[in-house]
């Protein structure tokens, strides 16, 4: 591959090595601290609001926007900062061959929609089986949650708005369930997988914007739009997070959950200042690795975001089916807002 081409503006791209700016240094180095800050606060604050005192001082309805949007941002980043990306990344004039004759970023996200949705289907039915010994079962469009059966025929439902509700029998009659401290059920470990899913996406895509804003020589545009660009990104994932439904002894999921994600962007900061002088996002590997990972996180986010989050949330939600004209709107264009104003960043980064 030579060092240098031109793309199809006729402009020089530099295919080798090197050519990471060093310009504001400084400033770079604080970017660290700057937007681990900011990414914690995006990602932390749903999750300790929802699970403090501050549950009962800030409004239900805060919350509820807070998700909402949470889920316009994370379809938004699948499309706009991870799919176009990826798509621009392995059509670079750097790479040849096989690489300009076939879509391998659509091809990519499109393997691992499949790949999440086969791990999802084994997982289900896995832990389907394992309920089903135990004379349990489980609504996998979160209807009801996880259910135990009566002897006498009877039902008992979790209600997804009652934050004591692992904590209580189930159902009428003295009929008792086990305890959520000592059993992981299969409704937690549905959450925990789907949460696992969408940060893993988003964690890769944390690393990358990261590396990038430590060599790009548009620093000081770049590093304005990704202050906001992780802290709506928190936002969404801590509003996930923070609606999580877990047992007592795994509360802690949601907080370490947060903590990744805060770090993960300054940890490509930092790695890619460390290697600013052989760096370069444009080189003929960087485009292969960070063009891979970007289609591969852009199937998994179009996939968490299309499936748990939109068909979950609106298809086969109970309270959405049985909420207000009114409700359904609000939810529906608080979302489309989180989606246009993390589509808006997408002009600059």
């Amino acid at each position: 591959m030579p060092d240098t081409t031109t793309d199809a503006f006729g402009n020089t791209v530099n295919c080798g090595n090197g050519g990471g700016a060093d310009t504001f240094f400084g400033l770079r180095i604080a970017s660290v601290f700057i937007i681990m800050a900011t990414s914690m606060f995006g990602a932390l604050f749903p999750v300790l609001a929802r699970r403090s005192g501050l549950r009962h001082v800030i409004p239900h309805n805060v919350f509820e926007f807070a998700k909402y949007f949470g889920s316009g941002v994370i379809i938004a980043t699948a499309f706009i900062h991870l799919l176009d990306p990826a798509t621009d990344e392995l059509g670079s004039p750097c790479l040849g061959g096989a690489w300009q004759v076939y879509p391998w970023a659509l091809a990519l996200a499109m393997f691992a929609i499949f790949c999440i949705f086969f791990l999802e289907l084994f997982a289900f039915r896995w832990g389907s089986a394992k309920l089903a010994k135990l004379g349990m079962t489980y609504d996998a469009h979160g209807l009801g949650g996880a259910e135990h059966s009566h002897q006498h025929g009877e039902v008992a439902e979790q209600r997804p708005d009652d934050d004591s509700d692992l904590e209580k029998k189930l159902g009428p009659g003295g009929m008792t369930t086990i305890e959520p401290s000592s059993v992981l059920d299969d409704s937690a470990l549905a959450q925990i997988t789907g949460i696992f899913i969408l940060e893993f996406g988003i964690l890769l895509h944390s690393v990358l914007i990261g590396m990038t804003l430590a060599v790009d020589p548009n620093f000081k545009v770049l590093f304005v739009v990704i202050i906001f660009h992780q802290m709506f990104e928190g936002l969404g994932l801590g509003s996930r997070l923070a609606f999580l439904k877990l047992p007592p002894g795994y509360n802690y999921v949601a907080v370490v959950g947060a903590l990744l994600y805060g770090i993960t962007t300054p940890v490509g900061i930092a790695a890619g200042l460390g290697i600013r002088t052989t760096y370069n996002p444009d080189s003929t590997k960087a485009s292969i690795v960070s063009g891979v990972m970007d289609a591969l996180s852009a199937g998994i986010l179009i996939y968490t975001g299309l499936v748990e989050l939109l068909a979950h949330e609106f298809l086969f939600n109970k309270e959405m089916n049985n909420a207000s004209n009114k409700k359904l709107a609000y939810a529906c264009i608080t979302m489309l807002w989180g989606a246009g104003i993390m589509a808006l960043l997408g002009r600059w980064a």
